[in-house]
């Protein structure tokens, strides 16, 4: 009867796993649109350019620590009134961009970060409950394959209706209520909390962030975020935020080129989010992958700055997104090497790592890089080198994979423990 009852169960957070992908699409497009708009937005908040990489980087203040209460959050009371909560705050963060003033900038932004934070967890726990451990990568990598596109329709779609005309106020008007719409279409599709708790531990009484003490207490963690937020800073921070500024004056290419060739890397994660997670899930190892992909990453950025000539910059970025699928693999092994019932938990500790370290390296490279990009002399130089800092983070969390701990072999293991406890 309990079988039943879970198979029966399990057909709806499939369902609520697709809604759920619509409102994570939707947190990438937020993410990545402003790269599109700069001079639009800086006039609307009478601010320049590096007070307005400042503005549109607080959303990773917000979005890291909230990952954390959404971890909580959908540990103690279900994906669908998170998931809920977090659709609606990101709809109201939208509509605060139609204020024209770097306070209602800053809210806004903070606002889309903290609901940005409630998307990709309560994915991966609809995802935990709807699909076997067998497939699980896969459809995490299906999930960041969506994100990407949102990431990349921020820019290819965004871009050239901004391009020929479209208002800014327009498009934060129109994505802001159609995000609201989609919050409360998950209040109403996601399964409601009873069903969601099944009988884990009587000892239910635990404090509020006990699970935190078993995800970060556990060594394994911190290096799958540290690994992540090296792998995912290119991307989050040179793609979606720089690169069109960096190749519109260092590289001399038009508004229209630069656009679609800083978008190619979020297109290349559509590709290879997916692929990569099947691998892991086909060979049954993490880490060969993990460590394959980095490198990949970095022989994709040593052709983009040294060897221009060798492939076009889109396919160049489009490679490099395509590695830089490998950051979604520590969201496997997190869970892999945590207890079952801290799975939330630990996708939001992992968020909260992942884009600290984002927090933390955007305004060091603005400060090395960004600053000096209207000054240099040398525009190939100053390319070569901000493209190089890339390649060392990435070299970092290369060596940090090989303290990480395989778990691929490990999965029954581990299950067979956490039915022991």
């Amino acid at each position: 009867m309990n079988v039943d009852t879970n198979k029966s169960y399990t057909k709806y957070y499939v369902i609520a796993w697709v809604f759920g992908l619509v409102f994570y699409f939707l947190d990438y497009v937020i993410r990545s649109a402003p790269a599109v708009m700069f001079p639009e937005l800086s006039q609307s908040f009478s601010v320049n350019d590096i007070r307005l990489v400042e503005i549109v980087g607080t959303y990773y203040y917000t979005y890291s620590t909230c990952s954390l209460i959404a971890g909580i959050a959908l540990d103690r009371f279900g994906a669908k009134y998170s998931l809920f909560a977090g659709a609606l705050i990101l709809g109201i963060g939208c509509l605060l961009f139609l204020i024209s003033n770097q306070f209602s900038g800053v809210t806004g932004r903070l606002f889309q970060g903290a609901g940005c934070a409630f998307a990709f967890p309560g994915c991966v726990y609809l995802a935990s409950k709807g699909f076997s451990a067998k497939s699980l990568a896969t459809a995490i990598g299906f999930t960041q394959c969506l994100g990407m596109l949102g990431g990349s329709a921020g820019q290819f779609v965004v871009g050239p209706l901004i391009e020929k005309g479209m208002n800014i106020n327009t498009f934060w008007l129109s994505v802001g209520i159609f995000i609201i719409i989609v919050a409360f279409g998950l209040w109403y599709i996601t399964p409601a909390n009873k069903t969601e708790e099944e009988p884990v531990i009587p000892q239910k009484k635990q404090g509020l962030l006990s699970p935190y003490k078993i995800v970060f207490s556990n060594p394994q963690s911190w290096l799958c975020g540290i690994v992540s937020g090296l792998l995912f800073a290119p991307t989050t921070i040179f793609a979606m935020t720089w690169a069109v500024d960096f190749f519109q004056k260092d590289r001399g290419f038009d508004f229209h080129t630069a656009t679609i060739s800083s978008a190619m890397v979020a297109f290349g994660w559509v590709f290879g989010c997916p692929l990569l997670g099947y691998i892991t899930d086909k060979i049954n190892k993490r880490k060969p992958v993990l460590i394959f992909g980095a490198l990949f990453m970095i022989l994709s950025l040593v052709q983009l700055l040294y060897f221009p000539d060798l492939l076009s910059t889109k396919f160049s970025m489009f490679l490099l997104g395509l590695g830089s699928g490998a950051a979604m693999i520590p969201y496997s092994i997190i869970k892999e090497a945590n207890p079952d019932h801290v799975k939330g938990s630990a996708t939001g500790a992992i968020n909260f790592i992942t884009f600290g370290v984002t927090t933390l390296l955007s305004p060091l490279f603005s400060h090395l890089f960004g600053k000096t990009i209207q000054d240099a002399t040398d525009k190939t130089v100053h390319f070569q080198q901000a493209g190089l800092f890339w390649i060392i983070g990435i070299s970092i969390a290369i060596v940090v994979s090989f303290l990480l701990k395989e778990t691929g072999e490990g999965k029954t293991t581990n299950n067979n423990e956490l039915i022991k406890e």
